[in-house]
């Protein structure tokens, strides 16, 4: 994965008021925190955060008025009718250490013949990486699965240095029996109409 580097200035205003006017200026107020050291509040530039968040755990590389810091995503409260981002919190991390992140399932393949359905249990994995080797996704595959078949978390493969945080036995995807719809009452009253 690729680091995304990003200026970021020290904060020293705090409320909402001084949100409100970070916000106005496209700037995130954002918190970094981690390893034990004091809280660090900073401003990011809005588009250049919008742009890193869009890879799931990003690792980003921030450069906080001369002095680097590598940091993941942690939360990202973002506006519920926009979805402008209003406030993230971030992570400090080392090259080296493993971190604890939820990465998306993605499926591939195409289930047996027949009206089945596919049913995501969990669309996410809790999964411990290396913080510069953090997998943006995984893929299982579904070809062939049947009716009553269903993929659990140890079955789904992860990529090397990756280890499953999420229980072993966790049902990840289901394949269910599509069911044949109850007819409704009128089409019941016709059906029974033409019958007579």
């Amino acid at each position: 994965m690729a680091e995304v580097k990003i200026s970021a200035e020290v904060r020293s205003e705090f409320g909402k008021g001084a949100a409100r006017r970070t916000r106005r200026a496209n700037k995130v107020p954002a918190v970094i925190y981690g390893h034990g050291a004091d809280t660090v509040h900073v401003t990011l530039p809005g588009h250049d955060l919008m742009m890193a968040l869009k890879t799931a755990n990003a690792l980003i590389s921030l450069d906080i008025e001369g002095r680097k810091e590598l940091v993941i995503p942690k939360a990202v409260q973002r506006n519920a009718i926009k979805g402008h981002i209003e406030h993230v919190d971030l992570l400090a991390v080392k090259r080296g250490e493993k971190v604890t992140v939820e990465v998306a399932v993605h499926t591939e393949g195409e289930l047996a013949p027949g009206a089945n359905l596919l049913e995501n249990v969990l669309n996410t994995l809790t999964v411990e990486a290396e913080a510069t080797h953090i997998p943006e996704s995984v893929t299982v595959s579904i070809a062939g699965l049947d009716a009553g078949d269903s993929i659990v978390a140890k079955d789904v493969p992860l990529p090397s240095g990756t280890t499953l945080v999420t229980d072993e036995d966790a049902v990840v995807i289901q394949i269910l029996a599509a069911q044949a719809e109850e007819p409704s009452a009128d089409e019941a009253e016709a059906a029974e109409g033409a019958e007579g």
